[in-house]
């Protein structure tokens, strides 16, 4: 190797294209992996030669200047070579996944290329329709063999595009970067994360999304090694085997697959408690851990870097396909001292080398590295006082509420994932005849006892009560529903569009399960109320002669009045029945649509008190002499007072602005 073919100093070669930074070091180290796959690596040689002369069979069918070319094989190494020959043709690669053919296709009808490179099976799973010129590499073997092992002669042109990249939307947006943007984007990482020729790179996302389709560079352009395992080792729950298997050292994943890293069941000798630095080992061979594709909260970075071994880095990385996979990267030792709730904070950090950020009405503008417009990314943030962007949320995902004023989600979602028995939250707007409604879809905590402590799961009232002082009333969510994990796309983003409808609330709460029913050991609605009353109210009846003796002798009264006072009577020891129903089994099958669980409990004893506090109290009257005052003040203040209270306290309760009672479980 030598010192005229690389930049002073840096050991990398130097070139003007991401592409003569990869056939430098075929030419230095033609011997060393570049590819990791079964059964056999592919050197970075062997890689050349394939890519060689599959350039030279691209450029014998005529294709235009600059044409759009569509890399799709079913094997990932099949797409690396092809990607590299179409740079080699002068042409632009545009990666698409066959294994999600719905994307892909989308990806297809949007980029219009001008030719699609695959093999029969990719072929037949894309079902290509008429148009689209197609090159199956492999009916094409004997051809492309045939074809020279040496480059095909070039005019480099920086800033002719080199890559499409996709957007991670729901409807793909090809975005065309150029050759200059594309060197910059891998000198932007190269002097961010440091690669050496001896790590090996593994990416857990698709290939068409931005973090492979251009962060193949990251390995490829700096004398390491992509590892691409294949079949069940893409799984998210393989990523520490895949690790493991391949000693990968580089591992780039989204918060999906970097949260399962925290799943301590997918490796038996998981994580050690918190605080002690003992690496999962499983994991113990990478120095570096990239997250980008969404949110990453604090406190599961944090997590994250416990279950690395020490001196690892774990990054969180904003990365748009416009910026070519750049834009700002947070990492723990930015912080001059540790933050409350880390659970509430998604940072962003500070840009790439090359890369400027400025906010305008809180959103993000970012101008790439190596210069250029800034872009309108769509996704809010704050400046924080020590310098560091805080993630603030997506425009796309502001919700209008029925007033017609808007409401960014983001701050009530941080805020219920602060409750210790949510691991993550989506708000998300669900619209009926009855208006629109704010339900919270939470999932669980990963199971790593070192990271989330004991926490109860969450329900509607405690919800209510956590996000009291935290959001506004108009942002606090009004249903609740109970996920596993949150649904999320292929680009790791989670997805608000795939969480369930829940049905909509009626306006009284069914008489079964929560609430009570027959199977529950609860009464069995008003028939078995009542039944249940009858024999409560006979006790009554006879007890009341022996607790006092005489309050109900009527043998003075002449008639009908005698009749009338009986009955008054019966309806004191009913009530009273009733109210010592009520007190045992009422509770559970009050609707709760008050503000909490306290003033349903303060309802309910109200309730039974005002049925109960007749028996007692008439008797006690009836026996009390008319100018006794101390009996009648005590029991104007033991039973009238207390009546008085109990009614307000009902009053109360019903009038309380409504909250919807229902609360949704997956």
């Amino acid at each position: 190797m030598t010192q005229a073919s690389h930049s002073a100093g840096s050991g990398r070669p130097a070139a003007d294209t991401v592409l003569e930074r990869f056939e430098q070091w075929a030419r230095d180290t033609p011997g060393a992996p570049a590819v990791i796959v079964r059964p056999e690596p592919l050197s970075y040689a062997e890689l050349d030669a394939r890519a060689d002369r599959l350039a030279h069979h691209l450029l014998a069918l005529d294709l235009p200047a600059h044409a759009r070319i569509a890399v799709g094989p079913t094997r990932r190494e099949d797409g690396v070579v092809a990607l590299l020959a179409v740079l080699k043709a002068g042409a632009a690669y545009a990666l698409v996944d066959t294994g999600d053919t719905r994307t892909a296709r989308l990806q297809l009808a949007a980029l219009e290329p001008d030719l699609l490179v695959t093999d029969a099976a990719g072929g037949a799973r894309l079902d290509r329709g008429e148009g689209l010129r197609t090159l199956l590499t492999d009916e094409e073997a004997d051809r492309i063999a045939a074809r020279p092992g040496r480059p095909p002669a070039r005019s480099p042109q920086p800033a002719a595009a080199a890559a499409v990249l996709f957007t991670g939307t729901a409807e793909p947006r090809p975005v065309p970067v150029g050759h200059d943007l594309l060197l910059a984007a891998h000198e932007a990482w190269d002097r961010v994360t440091r690669p050496t020729p001896e790590d090996r790179h593994l990416f857990t996302g698709g290939p068409d999304l931005t973090a492979f389709a251009a962060g193949w560079t990251r390995a490829l352009c700096s004398g390491g090694a992509l590892v691409l395992p294949e079949g069940p080792a893409w799984a998210p729950g393989a990523i520490p085997g895949a690790v493991a298997d391949h000693h990968a050292g580089v591992l780039h994943t989204d918060p999906a697959g970097a949260l399962r890293l925290l799943d301590r069941s997918l490796d038996p000798a998981g994580a050690a408690p918190r605080g002690r630095r003992e690496p999962a080992p499983l994991l113990s061979t990478l120095r570096l851990l990239t997250v980008t594709g969404d949110r990453l909260y604090l406190d599961e970075q944090a997590a994250l870097q416990d279950r690395l071994r020490p001196g690892a880095r774990v990054l969180n990385v904003y990365a748009p396909a416009e910026a070519a996979g750049t834009g700002t990267w947070f990492e723990l030792p930015q912080l001059p001292r540790p933050l409350d709730e880390p659970g509430g904070l998604s940072l962003l950090g500070t840009p790439f080398p090359g890369c400027r950020t400025e906010l305008r009405d809180g959103e993000v503008l970012l101008t790439p590295p190596g210069g250029g417009d800034a872009l309108a990314t769509g996704d809010l943030a704050a400046l924080r006082p020590d310098g560091l962007l805080e993630f603030g949320g997506r425009l796309r995902d502001r919700i209008t509420l029925d007033d017609g004023s808007p409401l960014d989600p983001y701050p009530v979602e941080s805020a219920i994932r602060t409750h210790p028995g949510v691991g993550a939250a989506v708000v998300a707007p669900v619209r009926s005849r009855r208006g629109t409604r704010l339900v919270a879809y939470v999932a669980p905590p990963p199971d790593d006892p070192g990271w989330t402590g004991a926490g109860a799961p969450v329900d509607m009232e405690g919800l209510r009560e956590h996000l009291a002082g935290r959001v506004l009333r108009a942002g606090r969510p009004t249903g609740l529903v109970h996920l596993r994990t949150l649904p999320r796309t292929r680009a790791g983003q989670e997805d608000r569009a795939a969480v369930p409808q829940p049905p909509e609330p009626q306006p009284r709460p069914a008489r079964s399960g929560k609430y009570g029913s027959a199977a529950g050991g609860e009464l069995p609605g008003c028939f078995g109320f009542g039944c249940a009353a009858v024999p409560l109210t006979v006790l009554a009846l006879l007890a009341t002669d022996l607790i006092w003796p005489g309050s109900t002798d009527l043998t003075g009264v002449p008639g009908p009045w005698s009749f009338l006072f009986s009955v008054l009577y019966l309806f004191e020891c009913s009530a009273f029945a009733a109210g010592l129903l009520f007190l045992c089994a009422g509770r559970k099958r009050m609707p709760r649509p008050g503000p909490g669980r306290r003033w349903t409990a303060a309802a309910h004893l109200a309730v039974a008190y005002l049925l109960m506090a007749w028996w007692p109290q008439d008797n006690l009257y009836r026996l009390a002499a008319k100018h006794d005052w101390p009996r009648q003040a005590a029991l104007v203040y033991a039973f009238n007072i207390p009546l008085m209270i109990a009614g307000l306290v009902v009053a109360l309760y019903l009038t309380r602005r409504p909250v919807s009672p229902f609360d949704f479980d997956d």
